[in-house]
């Protein structure tokens, strides 16, 4: 039997180098190709820059929760939306530092710090670099999304120790507009913009599962390949639908489209750490298995992300030690 034909076209001559000249014919094309082909070449790149066996471990935190003037469809933070979820104020530096003591007690390696607004004032700016500061003190990694910024603001979190940024596209351009309208496809260019010259890593990635096409996921896909420089970390959320919120009735994407996702991503972004993150809670250990196989090697610990669940730190104990993976970077 003929040896199946891989196509030139889908890949450089080197598919383990980064590239940033992705065309959107040349992703979709990765995502029809057979899915065990597909999971293959996925694995194959991984292996070049990673150990397969290890995984990012994350905890978030949200530190200004609810009353977010934006109208992103599938949050549950938005004042536009009748979901239960009510403003509060931002905490308190000593309140996060704390929490972020104790994630790190429970093998957190980053802590990331998640606030409903949708663009940081510079008035809220101390508070938010003491926060920083102290989480960084305690030998995490630190990690922000507190909306827009500008290249000053993005030099000051430098400047109090931030590692990371995170920003998300959400979905390709061309689907952005039905789920976001209150802020641009370009708005949110500009900010990874001005995270990347401030010297601040980028944290950027989107969600599926809100009515897109396969054609919207590799538009998303190939907008984070084009960036001047690859996410080093790139989030794939499956959508947790709230109640209340404009895609609160979506239905879910297939299991093996989900990793189809994980494995277009590992292959357009190929030394990007590439995290499952919203959505595990529903997932099985044999899907985030399937994920972990075809390029995925991060996670969100702690039984919370910013207002919907995830999976308990004993269910990922038992998680990781069925599939005999250890956090990045331990012996």
């Amino acid at each position: 039997m003929n040896a199946p034909v891989r196509p030139a076209s889908t890949l450089a001559a080197d598919p383990a180098l980064p590239r940033h000249d992705w065309t959107q014919a040349e992703v979709e094309a990765l995502f029809e190709l057979p899915f065990t082909e597909l999971v293959f070449r996925a694995a194959e790149v991984h292996r070049r820059w990673f150990d397969p066996t290890e995984l990012q471990i994350s905890q978030l935190l949200s530190v200004k929760t609810g009353g977010c003037p934006e109208d992103c469809g599938y949050c549950a933070q938005s004042q536009h939306f009748k979901t239960g979820v009510g403003a509060s104020k931002l905490m308190d530096a000593e309140t996060v530092i704390a929490a972020a003591a104790e994630a790190k007690a429970g093998g957190a390696q980053r802590f990331c710090m998640g606030a409903a607004w949708r663009d940081l004032k510079d008035r809220d700016l101390p508070k938010v670099a003491a926060m920083i500061s102290g989480v960084k003190a305690l030998g995490l990694e630190t990690c922000a999304t507190l909306g827009m910024l500008s290249p000053e603001q993005a030099r000051a979190l430098k400047a109090a120790g931030l590692d990371f940024y995170n920003h998300n596209l959400d979905t390709g351009p061309d689907y952005y507009d039905q789920v976001v309208t209150t802020r641009t496809y370009q708005d949110r260019l500009d900010t990874l913009s001005a995270v990347h010259e401030a010297g601040l890593s980028t944290c950027c990635g989107g969600i599926v599962g809100m009515g897109e096409t396969r054609r919207d996921r590799a538009g998303l896909l190939r907008q984070l390949a084009v960036l001047p420089a690859h996410p080093e970390s790139l989030p794939i959320n499956d959508l947790m639908p709230i109640p209340g919120t404009p895609l609160g009735g979506s239905e879910a994407v297939d299991p093996l489209e989900f990793v189809r996702m994980i494995a277009v991503a590992r292959l357009v972004c190929p030394k990007s750490v590439v995290r499952i993150a919203a959505g595990r809670e529903h997932m099985s250990k044999e899907l985030q298995a399937l994920c972990f196989l075809a390029g995925a090697n991060s996670i969100f610990v702690g039984g919370r992300l910013l207002t919907t669940n995830n999976p308990d730190r004993n269910s990922d104990e038992a998680l990781l030690a069925d599939l005999k993976m250890r956090p990045m970077g331990t012996a």
